[in-house]
């Protein structure tokens, strides 16, 4: 749990620029690609990771500017990817004006639960986590290359002079 603003901001943006490198090599034609047609597109996971953010936000009674036509997932992964920027960058814009290191103690009633705040930033970080690992598995579906996020990708290996582990 944070103790600070500052380490949320740390944290976030540590990992938002992780899906950053994500969102950055999706391709217009890899929006489509679908696990299944039950399931959503990567495009559609993609930008309910950008539209979701601002939403929880405001769930946790922070004010900041929702995403326009949020119910419409663009059809270029260069939107997707410049709207998450500036959804990412607001994110730590709206925390460090509104709250403070003390109200992060504070209890907040968010989807059903009650939490102090600082548990709900690391709520907010862990569901563009768990999405994250969701498009990187699309991603590699529609043939793209996927950045190493908490080390190298596969195809990083080889760049470093290394081989790729097996297992």
């Amino acid at each position: 749990m944070y103790t600070s603003i500052q380490e949320f901001v740390q944290e976030w943006n540590q990992e938002a620029g992780s899906t950053q490198k994500i969102m950055d090599a999706l391709t217009d034609g890899s929006l489509q690609q679908m696990v299944s047609a039950d399931d959503r597109s990567l495009g559609r996971i993609a930008w309910h990771v950008v539209a979701s953010t601002p939403g929880m936000l405001k769930e946790f009674g922070i004010n900041v500017a929702q995403v326009e036509n949020e119910g419409t997932v663009p059809t270029s992964a260069k939107t997707i990817a410049d709207a998450f920027r500036k959804v990412s960058a607001d994110t730590v814009e709206a925390v460090q004006q509104q709250w403070t290191d003390d109200s992060l103690k504070d209890m907040k009633d968010v989807f059903g639960m009650t939490m102090p705040k600082a548990v709900t930033l690391n709520l907010l970080i862990k569901h563009v986590i768990h999405h994250r690992g969701q498009m990187t598995v699309l991603m590699r579906q529609a043939g793209l290359q996927v950045p190493g996020v908490y080390g190298p990708a596969r195809e990083e290996w080889g760049q470093m002079g290394m081989e790729a582990p097996a297992i």
